[in-house]
This record gives structure tokens, sequence and C-alpha cells, in this order.
């Protein structure tokens, strides 16, 4: 056994015991511990008014269930098609204990069972390749969610096999520190800079993509903010993350990130002006959010600029949306309009292996799409208190192809919530959505369409 084996044992070992003691902390509770409200559950953060050591505990469980059609003529060919049924579970337990007034400390423990159909034929295809493809832009996930590129390794795999799959990990760890002169965060946790909607090119630390239709939680990494007030609306943030190569395990200044955030208000305008180091790229973005009569809009421009040696030298990205709410029929109705250029983005689809800057940039999780622009209408309206409808396309403009993705949301209890929807493709030969060749093979990069229904409940 090598050192790093043994080394990446101990890890494992270390991360199952924490996580045990985890769970039996949050379970058992401290006493004079208490249920938070169920609003909590539904929210990633929020100050709570505390006296002394208080803590607080809530979270969830969600079940889902899926159908997928691939294509007959995509990779899925070679492991059959048909259409596959699915299903997953995750439980969240959330721990939050205020340490009076100068901080508090959160822990976040999830444990996730995922199976499948999906799952299985993506396990075949791996095994049939022997090449691991970007999540999400051929297969879907065809791996329990991986620390491999994270400071500390908090995830632990109690099975995954040909069938599926059952993980725990730890997705929030960290302790803040509120004092005058301002807020340190350190541990695992989550930041999210930007103002896009769908696409959102000013954040660096796992986005989401833009097909996610349930934002409420992003992967947590570890890292350390400083955030300190300017003035009486703007602030300044300082961020570092802290990452190791995935093929050695060391901690290197290439796989790392650290920025600058400021955000100033001017008149009725918000302005925000980003510097950044990310995975040895340097990184320059400014922003703006105001307001035209009834509607807000938001624009956000960021320049990549990549090592000397990458093909493409750098690139620009950017997104601008504007929403509204407004009333049709006593019906309450809200709607968005993005539009998203990347500059990294290929018009011949099956040239993208050639890309090096590109696949990479899809391979950490920074990209999601292949084209350069891109458009985004949505539309929700109220049909009753507890029941939401929404619809969403994305476009791509120079194809065309894109996505639909209609659901509906019923909140059929005080803590229980009922989502059913689906995600469709459409698109002619050789567009993004649609299905391209790819290369060396008689299968074509196609998505698959699929139908799902979710239920959680918060507690």
């Amino acid at each position: 056994m090598s050192g790093n084996d043994a080394m990446r044992i101990r890890r494992r070992q270390a991360v199952a015991v924490l996580s045990i003691l985890t769970v039996v902390w949050l379970c058992i509770g401290i006493p004079g511990g208490r249920w938070i409200p169920a609003a909590y559950g539904r929210s990633t953060s929020g100050d709570m008014p505390s006296e002394g050591l208080s803590p607080e505990w809530g979270g969830h469980l969600r079940l889902r269930g899926g159908l997928t059609r691939p294509d007959d003529q995509s990779l899925y060919q070679w492991v059959g098609t048909g259409t596959y049924e699915d299903g997953s579970a995750e439980l969240r337990l959330k721990h939050q204990i205020f340490l009076g007034e100068w901080g508090h400390f959160e822990t976040h423990y999830e444990a996730v069972a995922v199976g499948g159909d999906t799952w299985e034929k993506g396990r075949d295809l791996l095994r049939l390749t022997n090449v691991r493809l970007p999540d999400g832009l051929f297969v879907s996930q065809s791996g329990p969610l991986s620390d491999d590129r994270r400071l500390m390794d908090l995830t632990h795999v109690i099975h995954d096999g040909a069938e599926g799959a059952f993980y725990h990990r730890l997705d929030r760890l960290f302790l803040a520190l509120e004092r005058s002169w301002g807020n340190v965060r350190l541990g695992r946790q989550a930041v999210t800079w930007g103002n896009g909607m769908i696409f959102n090119p000013m954040d660096l630390f796992n986005p989401f993509a833009p097909t996610d239709v349930v934002r409420d939680y992003k992967v947590g990494d570890d890292m350390a903010i400083f955030t300190r007030q300017l003035g009486e609306n703007g602030d300044l943030q300082v961020i570092g993350v802290p990452r190791r190569n995935p093929e050695n395990r060391a901690v290197e200044w290439g796989e790392s990130a650290v920025g600058a955030k400021v955000r100033i208000p001017s008149g009725t305008t918000e302005w925000t002006f980003l510097l950044a180091e990310n995975h040895d790229n340097a990184v320059i973005g400014v922003g703006a959010v105001g307001y035209a009569g009834s509607a807000a809009w938001r624009v956000d421009a960021v320049w990549t600029a990549l090592p000397a040696e990458s093909p493409s030298g750098g690139y620009l990205s950017g997104a601008a949306n504007v929403d509204v709410s407004w009333t049709w029929w006593d019906k309450n109705f809200y709607g968005f309009l993005e539009m998203y250029y990347n500059g990294l983005g290929e018009t011949d689809y099956s040239a993208v292996g050639e890309n090096s800057d590109l696949a990479a940039a899809l391979a950490r999780g920074e990209l999601f799409t292949l084209g350069r622009l891109y458009l985004a209408p949505h539309v929700g309206v109220e049909f009753h208190p507890l029941v939401n409808a929404y619809l969403t396309f994305i476009n791509n403009l120079e194809d065309p192809s894109g996505v639909i993705q209609p659901r509906c949301v019923w909140s059929a209890a005080e803590d229980v919530e009922i989502m059913a929807g689906a995600t469709l493709y459409w698109g002619g030969p050789g567009t993004e959505f649609g299905g391209f060749p790819i290369p060396g093979t008689a299968a074509r990069a196609v998505p698959a369409d699929s139908a799902y229904l979710w239920l959680t409940w918060y507690y």
C-alpha cells in the first residue's frame, strides 16, 4: 500500500468518525437546544438573535423519482436505451449554535442514496469506454460526489455499486466570527458572487448548472471569507479557497482561488467590482444593478485571462437580465429575461475536445454549455397561495436549439412540498441540444429528456 493510499484511508476513517459524531450530536441535541422554525429549513443561512449559548437545528428529507429517455443515437445505445426509472433520497441535518454576540458555528450533515437505470447504464458506459465524461454533457452522474479537489475530505462512500450508491458527508462545517471591524468565516461553506438568474459568470465557486431548478443549497467548499461593511449599504468581501490537485492530492496554487469583491451603491445603482485568481486564471469583473420603473435590471461582465500557454489566451463572458412582477386575471405573475455570452464557446461542437480551455472549464464545473450566445426567458404564476407553476426556456441563439423546463410546486402541508416537472430538449441535427456527432464514433452527444417528481419534508 502506498503512502498516498494509506493517507486517503486515514482521511476516510476520520470523516466517518466525524460524521457519526455529528449525527449523534444533531440527533440528541445539546441541553437547551430547540427545533428551529421550518423557514430555517428552507434557507441556506440566516442571522437569528440569541443570548449566550443557543443551539438550534433543522433540515429536510427529499425523495426524488424520475423517468429519463435517452436518444437511440446517443452514447447509451451501446448499453441499451429505453425509458429509465430512477430514484434518490437525500437527508440533510442542520445544526447552528450561536456563541453569544461574537459568532456562531454551523454544521450540515448529508446522507444520500441514489440508484436506478440511469445510474446503472452510466456505470456500464464508464466501464465500456473507460473514460469519465463531464456530468450533464454526455452522460449523467457516474459516481458519488467527490471531495478530491477540496482541502478536507469530508465525504465517505458507504456503498458504490453498479446498481446505485450510498454516501454521507459534511456539506457545511464553519465557524463565523462577528466583530465590529468585520466578519470572518472559516471552514466548509458556500458563497455566491454575481447577479445572474440562470447563468452567473461572476460566480467562481461551485456555480449552479443552468438547468438546476432547485437552488436552495450549493455544494460547500473549504474556504476563508472576510467581509467588512463599507458605508451604509456597501461591503468588501475577500475570499481564499485552497484546493488540491486531484491527481496527487497536494494543495497547489494553480488549483486554488483568492479574490476580492467590492459592492458600492451610487444613487439607485449598485456597482460590483471583482478581482480574483482562480485555477491559475486571472479574473476581472464589473457588475451593476438598478431599476427601470417597476422592473429591476442586472449586468455582469467578466474577463478571464488564461495562462500564457493556453491556446485561447483569455475570454469575455457576461450576463444581463431584467425581471418584473405583475398581476393578470387576479393572479400574481413573475418573469425575467436573461442574455448570456460565453467567449470560450464553440460553434463546431464536435471539436470541443480540441479546445483544451473549454474542456478544462467543463471538467471543473465552471461552465456548463458549449455555445456562445444564449437567451433565457422565465415566467411563474401563482395559481393559489399554495400552488405555483413555472416555465423556463434556455435557448442557444446561434443553432438554434434549447431546453424547456416546466414545473409545478405545491405546498401540500405546512412543512411538505411536492414538485413535478420535466426537462425537454429541442434542436436539429448538429446543434448543441439537438445532438451533434462525437468524433470517432457512430454516436451523437445528445441530452436525454426527463420528468421528475420530488417530495420534500422540512423539519
